[in-house]
Parts: structure tokens; C-alpha cells; sequence
């Protein structure tokens, strides 16, 4: 069971060029949700849909990890099974900086998925709305990504690690997006000692034991630093 929870939202990969949910002028803001992000978006006009998937999935892959990521990874090296990172983000910077210890509750923008069968695969560059299903043959190929009405991904899982977690640490989220926005109640009623680590403050800061506000690059290493030294790393 992991004794620290980290869970990591847009903000810890802003500084890699990949922009955050509510920047203004971001993509984001330049789509309706319900049009791109929602299973019956999907339905309407897969096109669309996808179109705006190999948009996101191009932007992500030229994006690097940067030092918030790298720091992340170090600790895991040192904690290995005793740290699990949660991610909201469907980038795969975590894994690029060398982590694997990630549950991408969200999906991934690398990774495939079929609507009639369920099975997945990794992504190629461009997907299209007659791409057949490797598996079942049906053209009914999706990104796999979790969309708004959808239940994310791993939760069994996440609501275990947060019982018995000793430090939940929320880097970079909103604190807007439920479920993950809750998790630091759960991790407190758990007993666990809170964190978060932010540029600003989120809508659930004030539940949170501490709070370091700054660029993820600055603040996230040197936390991690720190952990490693009281933990005798």
C-alpha cells in the first residue's frame, strides 16, 4: 500500500507548453465541450471528435517533461511501491521523466479504444472515424479518454491507496473536477497529512492541512528534495 498519494492536474505540465484546462486563449476555450469532450459530441460528429483528439495528441508530443516531472520520478525511484501518482492529465509526460507508478484516471491521448468491444491500443498519430477495431474489426474506434458523463478510470483502485495513505500531495488541479477534487477529504478522514502544491489557489485549498504556492518547476523539487532528505534518502 503506498504511503504517499500524489495527485497531479494541468498545472504540473503548463511549463511544458501543454496549456492548462481554463487558460484563456487555450484550447480549450476555443471548443464547446459537449462537442468534443462528451460521449454524444462523439455520436453527433466522430469526425469532429477525433480532429480535435489528433490536434491534442500532436500538441503532446512534442511537448518534454519538465524539472516538477523529473522530481516526481526521483522520488519515486527512492519510495518505489510505498509512492503511487494519480493523474488527471492524459499526456504521458509522467512516464517520459522515467515514472511508472501512474493510474491516468482520465485516460490516455496515446491509447485507443474500441466503443463496441473494449479493447485498447496505443494510438497512432492520426485516428479516424472508419479506423477499424484491431481486435473486433468494427469501426467503431474511440481516443481513450475519459469524457465529461463518463466514470474515470482506476477508482477502485485510487479510493484503496487513499485509505491508507499516509501523505496525499494534490499538485497543479483546479480543485473543480470531481471526483479527484474530493480526494483530499477522503485522504484526511483517513488520516493522512494534506499538501498541495499550486500556482494559486485552488477551490479546495482550504482543505488542505498545508499549502506552498509557486511554479511547479520551483515548488515540486524542492519538496521532493526535502521529502528525500527527511525520509533518510
Amino acid at each position: 500500500m503506498a504511503r504517499i498519494v500524489i495527485l497531479t492536474g494541468a498545472g504540473i505540465s503548463a511549463e511544458s507548453g501543454l496549456g492548462t484546462f481554463r487558460d484563456k486563449g487555450g484550447v480549450w476555450t476555443q471548443y464547446d465541450l459537449a462537442e468534443v469532450a462528451t460521449p454524444e459530441g462523439f455520436a453527433a460528429d466522430p469526425a469532429k471528435v477525433h480532429n480535435f483528439y489528433n490536434m491534442r495528441r500532436a500538441n503532446a508530443a512534442q511537448a518534454v517533461p519538465n524539472a516538477a516531472h523529473h522530481a516526481l520520478a526521483r522520488l519515486e525511484a527512492a519510495m518505489g511501491d510505498d509512492l503511487r501518482i494519480v493523474t488527471q492529465n492524459v499526456d504521458g509526460l509522467h512516464e517520459a521523466a522515467g515514472s511508472t507508478r501512474v493510474w491516468h484516471m482520465h485516460g490516455r491521448l496515446n491509447r485507443a479504444r474500441c466503443a463496441a468491444c473494449g479493447a485498447t491500443w496505443d494510438a497512432p498519430a492520426v485516428m479516424a472515424t472508419d479506423d477499424p477495431c484491431p481486435t473486433c474489426a468494427a469501426p467503431a474506434t474511440r481516443p481513450d479518454i475519459v469524457w465529461f458523463g463518463e466514470m474515470p478510470m482506476y477508482m477502485d483502485q485510487i479510493w484503496d491507496v487513499l485509505r491508507g495513505a499516509e501523505l496525499f500531495v494534490s499538485i497543479g488541479t483546479s480543485g473543480q473536477v470531481y471526483p479527484a477534487a474530493a480526494f483530499v477529504q477522503d485522504a484526511d478522514r483517513a488520516g493522512a497529512h494534506t499538501l498541495e502544491l499550486n500556482l494559486e489557489a485552488s477551490a479546495v485549498t482550504s482543505d488542505f492541512a498545508e499549502v506552498r504556492q509557486g511554479a511547479a518547476t520551483e515548488i515540486v523539487p524542492a519538496w521532493v528534495d526535502e521529502e528525500l532528505v527527511r525520509r533518510g534518502f
